[in-house]
């Protein structure tokens, strides 16, 4: 998709135009000229009022030719943020690509800032996503394809970085929604060497003998019921001269979770090729960061595994010891992201980073505590924590910060006949998870577990995202790294 800035008005364009309207606000359908009379009065039969997530087309006629026009609802002006950008933009190219336009004029505001265009910009991208990769394309009908997008008064830079973050982002999303018959651990591991020689990334690989003598027997052991080895991925990102920092990514990549022994039942095993999300994004951040050039040191730490059941699978009651020499008893083999990262923390925290961030789909008691939409966050440095809220009311990935504190719950992953137990029990699963991840996690280094679970991957459409694999995470993660660094 080619996205440029541009400062002509809607005569001059080629293109269909998409205006953004507030609900309370509606100066600038004065972009319309001698067209907006018309315009206001076709609203008023459609109903359409600007309200948030409302989309309406409107087809003009003049001087014999139709001009096609997209209204797209921004909400009440004093309530809309950058999301409220993002989405309206995101569900006015979804309707005009299913109309099959091949291109829109964004018309947001005369003089747009950098934060708005690039929200608008990662709106249209995200949007104008679709993973059809396995459809008989002769079979179908021919779809719609948005190849050109024009922002009114775009910031150069908005425009930039919105389009390098939006392309990471669709780039998780289509690595998550292949099938486990396509990645697995290995070819995860072929795609990460592929994205290093791309982007001038360090790339080391690790295969199942080398997991063994590191002492990775947490990893190994989740992954040895498998006829596929797991692997273990280090990305690594210097930039030119001095790094002002240096910061950790984990991400939990189990391309297939059946569950293992404690097998999981066909509903609750379905779509479970998502298990591998958290890494996915580790992969697009490095991208992102990459190209962004940013001025800060960045590692991206991936465990993969498949869990599978099979003579070789390991068992509840195995007693395993880590990578940091700490023991964890098997409760459950269907809680294996949380084993994984234990041995990937340890990885990371012997990289002497001031700040680590993991990424999982960790666990179910998650949604049960926040919904599908929201990941939990956890952390050991409320300062760290607070950070990444408030940058996530930005970039739309709602997260919400759950307690460690409770010295009753940390007891229940201490009861077992090794250091710890891989389960704490139904009640507090999230925290408690986050709880046995803090112990893989050297002190001194401030660390943040996002339970990606919920928002990792949507079985219906809605705003900029598509059914499937979202991406959830990566903007948020990159955003704090261009604020706190660049």
């Amino acid at each position: 998709m080619e996205i440029l800035s541009v400062n002509k008005g809607i005569e001059n364009s080629d293109l269909p135009v998409c205006i953004l309207v507030y609900e309370d606000d509606q100066s600038n359908l004065s972009y319309l000229g001698n067209l907006q009379q018309q315009v206001e009065m076709l609203m008023h039969v459609e109903n359409f009022k600007g309200k948030e997530d409302s989309v309406v087309k409107l087809n003009l006629i003049k001087n014999n030719s139709v001009i096609t026009i997209y209204l797209a609802g921004l909400g009440k002006k004093d309530r809309a943020n950058l999301d409220n950008f993002r989405r309206s933009t995101a569900l006015a190219v979804k309707k005009a690509k299913k109309d099959k336009i091949k291109g829109l004029l964004i018309y947001a505001g005369e003089r747009l800032n950098e934060e708005v265009s690039k929200a608008i910009v990662e709106g249209a991208i995200l949007g104008d996503y679709t993973f059809d990769k396995y459809k008989t394309k002769e079979n179908e009908e021919e779809k719609g394809e948005i190849l050109r997008i024009e922002l009114y008064g775009g910031d150069e830079r908005g425009i930039t970085v919105g389009k390098i973050l939006a392309e990471a982002q669709r780039f998780v999303r289509d690595l998550v929604n292949e099938p486990g018959n396509v990645i697995n651990p290995i070819t995860l591991a072929q795609i990460a060497e592929k994205l290093a020689k791309e982007h001038g990334l360090e790339c080391k690989i690790y295969d199942e003998k080398e997991i063994q003598e590191m002492g990775m027997m947490a990893l190994w052991s989740v992954g040895k019921g498998s006829a596929t080895p797991p692997r273990f991925i280090h990305l690594i990102y210097k930039p030119q001269g001095e790094p002002k920092d240096r910061i950790v990514f984990v991400g939990k990549g189990l391309t297939f979770d059946s569950g293992g022994l404690n097998i999981k039942t066909g509903d609750y095993m379905r779509t479970m090729k998502m298990d591998k999300s958290g890494a996915c994004t580790v992969l697009g951040i490095l991208k992102a960061v990459a190209q962004l050039k940013l001025p800060v040191e960045v590692h991206g730490v991936i465990g993969a595994a498949e869990n599978m059941p099979s003579g070789t699978a390991y068992r509840p009651d195995d007693i395993i010891r880590a990578m940091n020499g700490k023991t964890i008893e098997i409760d459950n083999t269907d809680a294996e992201g949380r084993v994984t990262l234990a041995d990937a923390l340890s990885y990371a925290s012997n990289l002497e980073p001031s700040r680590i961030v993991d990424l999982a789909t960790l666990t179910g008691a998650c949604m049960v505590a926040l919904g599908e939409y929201t990941a939990g966050l956890f952390t050991n440095d409320d300062e760290f924590g607070d950070e990444f809220l408030k940058i996530s009311k930005d970039t739309g990935e709602r997260l919400w910060k759950l307690p460690m504190d409770d010295k009753k719950l940390r007891e229940k992953i201490k009861k077992g006949d090794g250091d710890v137990l891989n389960s704490g029990g139904r009640y507090g699963g999230a925290i408690t998870a986050a709880m046995f991840l803090e112990e893989f996690v050297k002190e001194g280094i401030k660390w943040i577990h996002l339970d990606i679970a919920g928002p990792a991957y949507f079985k219906e459409e809605f705003g900029y995202y598509s059914k499937g694999a979202t991406g959830f995470g990566l903007r948020t993660c990159v955003e704090y790294l261009i604020r706190k660094y660049s």
